[in-house]
């Protein structure tokens, strides 16, 4: 055995067991394939979720916002023209921009700066809308660029330059203003100077933004949609309308000849585009930098002095960081198990081989070979093949999922070629270390492990016990609790797998006994079999348990997702659709939605909200019809007993009317009568009992009372029934009505459009999906491993008189001891992960994509009857069915042919 025949024995081997070969290049093209798809995936959804966090947010919180005074009276009128001219404002606005810190960059297709009042200017123009007989009031700014952002309706934009002593500048307003404020082409609005005549705005033009929702126009949205405000904090305030108006760039100067406090401002929208999730550390020190600290400096050195930052990016980053971080941990988890199990399949694989060529090792090493250069060469032997299987699957990895970092794809391949390579040289070492027989046998009920095994096992043990211990006392804060939290069903896993094969013998000898003295031979023989195998049969037990244990988690983590949603849009809508309105219903809308396809009932609802209780605190307090309320909640989380609201008979307001209340409202009007004044009647009330949520007032504390307690009273809600409602046809029918229409499917899917959560349940789905797949391939692997012998004794049994049913019955009983240990096993294991890990699950970071992180109650984290045993029971199928069939393929074969093939195999 020279190095110089390594290449003739590793393609003369290659060339003799080639279905061989292509099978592992096959295995490990798929394992680096998956190895290295998954984290560019999670790179992928990350930054797609940091991306449409920072894009959907409100752009007025998300732009950096610039503000510095108007120059001081202590200059010259020429010298603070000449600061608010545009030609200064452009160069300022150019140096903010540079000052902003990397990676934080500046979209400047909607970032925009000029000069605009802080103050509102009246106007006491007689055309001009008056709801209430107050004048209108502006906001005036210079905003830059208006030519790309906005069309022209009428008109033309505002051109022209003016100054302090100008008597009047051009203006333009948008649609919207133009149409609430009665306000065309060519009207001229007056505003007060400051010590002198007031100055005149001519409207030169009215203009459509372009973009209306988007940064330009949303950071100030008065610019393009005046507001109703209220004069005082009275209850009823009279209102007055607030309005922006679009001055020249030119006339900038005007402005500081009014009483309105003018300041220069720099509005930058971030750029989204090439954000990614490896640059969030940067992102929040570039963002508290430009809050207070060297990024403001530089802002003040070139912008100005006394320059200030408004922004909200930190808070929206925040959140961000916030949902992905409960959301990690439980992804992993599906890494960790898949990838657990990827690695015992390499593993099997390479003692598959090493098994099937035992006899060939032991002869080479009794004729003297060196057990380095024995696996020298079975390492080599395995390198030609996977070496280009895993840099094929790493390719394809790249091409199939775009974005993501390269790094971490090439450390996974590399790891999963790695592993390919050692696996069948280092299972040769271990096992013709000494030179022996090529045929000893090793009885799982006989043999007794080694001292060496009881150690690592017992190793294994303590530092499995020991994360896990650590774990639940320190909970899952912190980026090493994550790593626990994300292993913690592997270690389960192992734990299990230890403890199982040190059970196993035991119920195998308690069976053989009572076996042994019945008449037939299948159910002796089965056993004996069955306890006949090998001992080593960790490995397979370890890629099942894992296997089923990650499938359980997930599919449980899954359906408390889908739990959660399903409650969070409950929860959100009260029933399946409900049609609000701040005034009173048509009475004839009920009957129109009941009429829509898919409708199957409807409940009327009035709702006044901030009704004062004896305390002085406010609640909301509805009124619902029972027996159609009741009829529309039953069976959800929200449904009430009609018979607990019922009003007993009498007039409105002569008797006590039975209420059910939230907890605090409960506990606030005790369990005597109080009386309320309610819908315009005073009326007494006793609450009969309590509940968390209400389908008429969701997420607010209530009081729901019976209307036919409280007289004739327009309904202002209807509760909607229905599983497939046509939405369309239920607008349509409530449009003109004054109406919001909301449906609980709607809903449900609005927690669902966050990138984050799709992304993270794609991943997730196809890990779970891949590491079952692998484990049905360690479980064909082990069956493959002891397939020959099996078949040749059942060519001699047959010889020997037993038939084919026997024959069919003794391979599949002998396979069913093993499958059912996994399949039990990982039942159990599942069930001991979920345990284990439902504190520290966060189901609203991964269900729910816009409720400010909080779960509905009753939405934990619970095993999912059917994620654990229908993967463990599709273990014993399987089994059971390979046996079977090869049975039946060694059936067709014949015994003959069976003996002839030699037992050497």
């Amino acid at each position: 055995m020279t190095g110089k025949a390594l290449a003739p024995w590793v393609r003369t081997r290659l060339r003799t067991a080639p279905g061989a070969a292509a099978a592992l290049a096959l295995l490990v093209l798929v394992t680096a394939w998956l190895a290295a798809a998954y984290p560019r995936g999670v790179d992928a959804y990350e930054d797609k979720g940091l991306r449409e966090t920072v894009a959907s947010a409100a752009p007025g919180r998300t732009a950096l916002q610039f503000a510095a005074g108007a120059p001081g009276m202590a200059l010259r009128d020429e010298q603070r023209a000449a600061l608010v001219s545009p030609q200064e404002m452009e160069r300022r606005f150019e140096a903010v921009v540079g000052s902003v810190p990397t990676p934080l960059t500046t979209d400047r297709s909607q970032s925009t700066y000029g000069l605009r009042t802080t103050q509102k200017l009246a106007s006491e123009e007689p055309f001009l809308a008056r709801p209430s007989g107050l004048a209108p009031r502006f906001t005036v700014a210079t905003p830059s660029d208006l030519a790309a952002h906005a069309r022209v309706v009428s008109g033309r934009l505002p051109e022209g330059r003016a100054d302090q002593k100008s008597a009047g500048a051009e203006v333009a307003v948008t649609s919207a203003t133009a149409n609430a404020l009665h306000i065309t082409a060519g009207s001229v609005l007056h505003v007060d100077g400051l010590g002198r005549p007031p100055l005149a705005l001519k409207v030169t033009g009215v203009v459509e933004p372009l973009l209306p929702e988007a940064g330009y126009w949303s950071v100030a949205p008065v610019l393009r949609t005046p507001q109703l405000l209220p004069a005082n904090d009275d209850p009823d305030p009279p209102r007055f309308w607030h309005g922006g108006l679009l001055l020249a760039p030119g006339a900038a100067p005007a402005l500081l000849a009014t009483d309105s406090k003018p300041e220069m401002y720099v509005q930058l929208a971030p750029g989204t585009h090439h954000l990614n999730a490896r640059q969030f550390d940067g992102l929040k020190s570039a963002v508290a930098a430009l809050q207070n600290g060297p990024g403001l400096s530089r802002v003040r050195d070139v912008f100005a002095v006394s320059a200030t930052v408004y922004t909200e990016l930190d808070r929206v980053l925040l959140s961000y960081a916030t949902v992905r971080d409960s959301i990690s941990p439980v992804v992993a988890v599906a890494g960790f198990g898949t990838a657990t199990v990827a690695a015992v399949v390499l593993l099997m694989a390479g003692g598959l081989a090493a098994s099937r060529r035992t006899a060939e090792l032991a002869l080479l090493r009794a004729r003297g070979g060196a057990l380095r250069q024995l696996a020298g060469r079975l390492c080599a032997e395995s390198a030609v093949v996977v070496v280009p299987a895993a840099a094929l699957g790493l390719l394809g990895a790249v091409l199939a999922v775009p974005g993501g970092r390269l790094w971490p794809a090439l450390a996974a391949a590399c790891a999963v070629a790695a592993l390919g390579c050692l696996a069948l040289p280092v299972r040769a070492a271990l096992t013709h270390r000494a030179v022996g027989s090529a045929a000893e046998r090793t009885d799982l009920v006989r043999e007794k492990p080694s001292a060496r095994r009881t150690v690592a096992e017992l190793t294994l043990l303590v530092l499995a016990v020991g994360a896990v211990f650590a774990l639940r006392r320190r909970g899952t804060s912190g980026a090493s609790a994550d790593s626990l939290v994300s292993a913690a069903p592997v270690l389960v896993g192992v734990i299990a797998a230890l403890v199982l094969i040190r059970l196993y013998p035991l119920p195998l000898r308690w069976a053989a006994r009572p076996a042994a003295r019945r008449r037939g031979t299948v159910g002796f023989l089965s056993l004996a079999r069955a306890g006949r195998a090998s001992g080593g049969g960790v490995l397979p037990l370890l890629a099942l348990l894992t296997a089923l244990t990650t499938a359980a988690f997930g599919g449980s983590v899954l359906a408390g997702s889908d739990d959660a949603r399903d409650r969070a849009a409950l929860y959100a809508t009260g029933t399946d659709a409900r049609i609000d309105s701040d005034l009173s219903l048509p009475k004839d809308l009920a009957d129109r939605v009941a009429k829509v396809a898919g409708v199957r009932g409807v409940s009327p609802v009035h709702i006044e909200y901030a009704v004062t209780l004896p305390d002085g605190d406010k609640a909301a307090v509805a009124s619902v019809d029972p027996a159609s309320y009741a009829r529309l909640t039953a069976g959800t989380a929200l449904g009430i007993d009609a018979d607990r609201l019922e009003a007993p008979p009498g007039a409105p307001g002569k008797t006590v009317l039975p209420a059910i209340a939230s907890p605090s409202v409960a506990q606030r009007l005790g369990k005597e009568p109080v009386a309320l004044r309610v819908a315009g009647y005073d009326v007494r009330v006793r609450v009969t009992a309590a509940q968390d949520a209400s389908a008429a007032v969701p997420g607010s504390d209530y009081l729901l009372l019976d209307t036919a307690g409280l007289g004739a009273k327009e309904p202002t809600t209807l509760l909607v029934g229905g599983t497939s409602i046509d939405a369309a046809a239920l607008r349509k029918s409530a449009e003109n009505a004054h109406t919001g229409v909301r449906l609980r499917s709607e809903a449900r899917r609005e927690y669902a459009s966050s990138p984050l959560q799709t992304g993270a349940g794609r991943i997730y789905a196809a890990a779970v999906a891949a590491g079952a797949g692998l484990a049905v391939l360690a479980l064909l692997l082990s069956l493959l491993r002891g397939a020959p012998e099996r078949s040749a004794l059942l060519a001699r049994l047959r010889t020997m008189g037993l038939s084919r049913r026997q024959g069919r019955a003794l391979l599949v009983l002998e396979a069913l001891p093993p499958a059912f240990l996994a399949a039990a096993g990982g039942a159990l294991t599942g069930w001991a992960s979920i345990a284990l890990l439902a504190p520290g699950i966060d189901l609203a970071g991964l269900a729910l994509a816009t409720t400010g992180g909080l779960a509905p109650v009753g939405s934990e984290l619970r095993a999912d009857p059917m994620s654990l045993l229908l993967p463990a029971g599709c273990v014993v199928l399987l089994a059971a069915g390979v046996a079977a069939a090869q049975a039946w393929w060694s059936g067709r074969r014949g015994s003959i042919t069976e003996l002839r093939a030699g037992d050497a195999r």
